[in-house]
């Protein structure tokens, strides 16, 4: 395992998963935070069936797959996590988050409460859930529609799926309401840094801690 983030001591991965209704404003945060923490923060790239939006770059963004390659994928077990939304499929691999974790690499997942509840049931240890909502409804409508990228129906199904997407707020560890994204970027940053302190994330901590007292003694 590398350096953590705080002095020499080893650690483990983490895996800091963002959900929140289409249009709250994780997918800025999560370009936000990759920035800001460069090397310190990887973001985990899900397959998923659905087209490239304009702009999206494959490998990048997703890895965009055809139906029957994600089957075969989910059938022999190369998928962490996966769901359906609005009729398209997404998984996150598995291989990627495994060495990344074991190498003391941290990873950012831009998902919904299905891939949240899943890979905290799969790795619960390793997992951190931050829930992102918007401040109104009305706040949640105007940034799908300057957003420009859906039709007004898809806008309306989005809307009309909020709700259910927000009841499942109880179920992260953070809650983060995202009023302003500056405010907002400054929250998930001490959220991740608290994270990384925990002792039972830091696998080197003991053995730094004996020989403190070795040096004491």
């Amino acid at each position: 395992m590398k350096e953590g983030a705080s002095g020499n001591i080893a650690r483990r991965g983490l895996l800091l998963v963002l959900s929140s209704p289409s249009g709250a404003g994780k997918t800025t945060l999560s370009r936000r935070m990759l920035e800001l923490e460069g090397a310190g923060l990887e973001v985990s790239v899900s397959a998923t069936t659905r087209a490239a939006r304009p702009g999206e770059v494959d490998g990048i963004d997703y890895r965009f797959v055809d139906a029957d390659r994600f089957e075969r994928m989910r059938e022999a077990g190369e998928l962490l996590e996966w769901a359906e939304v609005f009729g398209n499929f997404y998984g996150t691999p598995r291989d990627r988050v495994e060495a990344a974790l074991a190498a003391g690499q941290d990873m950012l997942f831009d998902v919904d409460w299905q891939g949240a509840r899943a890979l905290a049931r799969v790795l619960p240890d390793d997992v951190v859930r931050v829930f992102v909502l918007p401040p109104s409804a009305n706040a949640l409508e105007n940034r799908l529609m300057a957003r420009n990228q859906d039709s007004a129906e898809v806008v309306a199904k989005r809307m009309a799926q909020a709700s259910s997407e927000i009841s499942h707020w109880d179920e992260y560890d953070y809650v983060i309401v995202n009023d302003d994204v500056e405010r907002s970027l400054s929250q998930l940053q001490s959220v991740l840094a608290a994270e990384r302190l925990k002792r039972v994330r830091r696998s080197g901590l003991a053995q730094f801690v004996a020989e403190l007292q070795r040096q004491l003694d």
